[in-house]
């Protein structure tokens, strides 16, 4: 069996749309440095509707966005406003600190809209956890992508075969999207210690072994690993090396549980810079409860 773990998301109502939460997981805390991982959608917002993801730090770790489908825009305390659509990524690196939010588009609030991607955090070694925070926005066209037996392979961020993304990483890390098309097949990269696939649709399997829709298999380190479609499909896969035990309490992430609660008082006394044009924000919660998608 290549499966060494089977996760069947816990799904979220944020209010207008479902995401479907893999990590963390209960007994799976991390696959190599992502440390959180939301499948957002397909929800179809209604016209006069939208997501609006209120102003809300980060510490220690990175945010990063991809979407299949639909827009957002970004803006954050470093004064960044970001438009990001379908293919392109957005790597937001909170470091020692960033507030954050993510909003529809005034045009997609005007019509019926979809909104579906992926949203996973990174966590940051230990030596750039406390990093200056920084913005960078990837197009969907600097992305690597190349095709294999009739799968579609783009290459969000790290090292895969002889391809490297552009986008800038702390640690080693793999991150495909991959369509496929009926009996088209792919090899997943080995080298890492750690790797996933996560079944977008249904039509999957992996070497052989028929993977439901919505469900992040954790696979043997080192074998070879063949993922199969019976018809068109779409996969996510993960990987890259371990960081050790990372603590994590609503949007705060950091290898030391005394930093969380400074970041909890930071953000309580208003501590933290401000998103520019926004006036609103999330209250620090009272008590423990799942992060922001997005």
């Amino acid at each position: 069996m290549a499966i060494l773990q089977l996760i069947e998301p816990e799904v979220k109502d944020l209010g207008g749309f479902v995401a479907r939460r893999s990590l963390p997981y209960p007994h799976r805390q991390m696959v190599g440095p992502f440390i959180f991982f939301d499948h957002v959608g397909p929800s179809v917002l209604p016209p006069h509707k939208g997501i609006d993801v209120r102003p809300h730090p980060h510490i220690n770790l990175a945010t990063v966005t991809y979407l299949f489908e639909g827009a957002l825009i970004h803006r954050d305390s470093l004064g960044t406003v970001q438009e990001i659509q379908q293919g392109a990524v957005n790597w937001m690196t909170s470091g020692k600190g960033i507030v954050h939010s993510e909003r529809s588009p005034d045009i997609d609030r005007q019509k019926e809209a979809t909104i579906h991607g992926i949203q996973t955090w990174v966590a940051l070694p230990v030596e750039y956890e406390e990093t200056d925070p920084s913005f960078t926005h990837y197009p969907a066209e600097t992305l690597p992508t190349w095709e294999e037996n009739g799968a579609l392979i783009k290459l969000i961020a790290g090292v895969a075969h002889s391809y490297t993304s552009p986008v800038k990483v702390f640690s080693p890390i793999l991150y495909l999207d991959v369509v496929l098309s009926a009996n088209a097949h792919f090899t997943i990269p080995i080298g890492y210690s750690e790797r996933a696939v996560y079944s977008v649709t249904e039509g999957l399997s992996i070497n052989e072994q028929p993977l439901e829709p919505y469900r992040l298999a954790i696979l043997k380190p080192d074998d070879e690993i063949k993922v199969s479609a019976t018809a068109a499909a779409r996969c996510i896969v993960i990987g890259g090396e371990p960081l050790g035990t990372r603590y994590k309490w609503w949007n705060f992430v950091s290898s030391r549980p005394e930093r969380i609660e400074q970041a909890k008082a930071d953000w309580r006394n208003n501590h933290f810079a401000t998103v520019s044009d926004e006036t609103e924000f999330i209250p620090l919660p009272e008590v423990t409860i799942e992060a922001n998608a997005f």
